[in-house]
């Protein structure tokens, strides 16, 4: 066998692996397309100086960090990857975001972070990991300890959103049930993203150190109402 075929058997066993814990999490990788290609960037922009890629493993700098936004658009999708946090770490998904603006409130965010650092330990219900920011709380208590590595699956759909940790689902929200508040989440900010029907993925770095890889995207059609 190939080296190169070695490291595609390990990566697809890495994929199943993860899934393959209980709950709800799908196993079928059918239909979903990688993000990184060749051990390359391309098709990404924004901070690209802010990451380092090596061996398929993408890590936001501890220095910089910043947003790196996919090029192209989706709207509705189901998003996997792996993430490793470092003490104190701290990232986001960026789900449905236009290149301007706050990301968390223009599109919208799945906070990323370390819940278990004592400097977070007063952040509100929304700020802590799986979160969609300022809008849905995450269930807490199901990351793998700091320094293994995590499988996470975000199902974004019309305004329905799910994130499944380590097979277990931590937010399975209807947008719609925040309308009542207007253009405002629970934050009390103004979060017109959440309205959003498409924009970018991308990763939000606050200058801490988060691995990421296997990360794959399937493209959904739009949600039956």
């Amino acid at each position: 066998m190939s080296i190169r075929a070695a490291i595609l058997c390990l990566a697809v066993l890495q994929a199943v692996s993860c899934l393959a814990e209980p709950n709800k999490a799908s196993e079928s990788e059918e239909g979903f397309v990688p993000l990184i290609v060749n051990n390359s960037l391309a098709g990404w922009q924004g901070a690209l100086d802010g990451y380092e890629l090596k061996d398929g493993v993408l890590a936001s700098k501890e220095e910089s960090g910043g947003f790196l936004y996919t090029e192209r658009e989706y709207a509705d999708f189901i998003f996997r990857f792996e993430f490793k946090l470092t003490p104190g770490g701290n990232n986001g998904i960026a789900l449905r975001a236009p290149l301007d603006g706050r990301t968390s409130r223009s599109g919208m965010e799945i906070q990323v972070l370390d819940d278990t650092a004592e400097k977070y330990a007063k952040l509100n219900p929304w700020q802590y990991h799986g979160s969609v920011y300022g809008l849905v709380p995450a269930k807490r208590g199901h990351l793998k300890p700091l320094g293994e590595w995590n499988c996470q699956e975000i199902l974004c759909q019309g305004r329905h959103i799910r994130v499944t940790l380590n097979g277990t689902v931590i937010v399975d929200a209807n947008l719609a049930d925040l309308d009542h508040l207007g253009d405002k989440g629970i934050d009390g900010y103004d979060h017109p993203g959440r309205y959003r029907t498409s924009g970018r993925l991308g990763f939000m770095g606050h200058r801490s150190r988060v691995e990421f890889r296997n990360l794959r995207v399937k493209e959904l059609p739009p949600e039956r109402k």
